[in-house]
């Protein structure tokens, strides 16, 4: 059974959202502020395998709390945001979220959005794979570039294993929104951009021999290695 932490300071949407996962076959814990949540996640034995965060409440908001839980925390998140301004959503990813949604959700939707995630925070298969000096465990959820390893989200991991798996084929925007979100590509949304963006720069700062992931334009993007020359 899933354990999913349900963090938003509106008791009855938590209540609502909490009872319908439940029903759905997942262990569902709702706190309503960030202190709350991050007391949580500091008990490996209360830790979740997903989090569902909420942008803006009282004191802490979802940002800073998401800021702080990513500089030890791997576990797929999920933002709310009652606003859902453009802006919101783009921070969000930047910081670390897998995934976005604009309040108020379809907690149908909600639910595909989590099922998503967590299954693809379940890599099958442990052979390593490497290109160049980068080297991926799948089965450990681990990515290294010159031995030094890649502090990677969940959706980012995923962006680069696809990457990875097809090194030097060009994939299309709408292919890995479905790999690395586990959703389909929407009108305007441009979070792909934003994890590649992550990811080209922590490559870049694990070692200037990382292979290199370019865009083409009105295509997508492809992974090429550090002696292959620019698309």
């Amino acid at each position: 059974m899933s354990r999913i932490l349900l963090v938003d300071d509106d008791r009855e949407l938590c209540a609502l959202l909490a009872e319908y996962l439940r029903r759905e076959g997942m262990q569902v814990e709702a706190v309503h502020d960030s202190e709350a949540a991050l007391e949580q996640l500091r008990d490996p034995a209360l830790r979740p395998d997903l989090l569902i965060l909420d942008v803006m409440m009282p004191g802490r908001n979802g940002l800073d709390t998401l800021r702080e839980l990513r500089l030890q925390h791997r576990l797929p998140v999920i933002m709310l945001s009652a606003r859902g301004e453009p802006v919101d959503r783009v921070v969000g990813l930047e910081l670390g979220a897998d995934d976005y949604l604009s309040k108020p959700c379809l907690p149908r939707e909600l639910l595909a959005r989590v099922r998503a995630r967590l299954r693809r925070h379940t890599v099958e298969g442990a052979g390593a794979l490497a290109v160049g000096n980068l080297r991926l465990l799948p089965g450990e959820r681990r990515a290294y570039a010159s031995e030094r390893e890649l502090t990677l989200t969940g959706a980012e991991f995923l962006l680069l294993l696809t990457l990875v798996q097809r090194t030097g084929e060009v994939i299309d925007k709408a292919t890995l929104t479905r790999a690395a979100l586990g959703r389909e590509l929407e009108r305007f949304d441009r979070s792909i951009d934003v994890h590649i963006s992550r990811v080209r720069q922590k490559l870049l700062q694990a070692s200037k021999q990382s292979p290199r992931i370019e865009s083409v334009r009105g295509s997508g993007y492809v992974l090429v290695s550090g002696t292959q020359p620019r698309v």
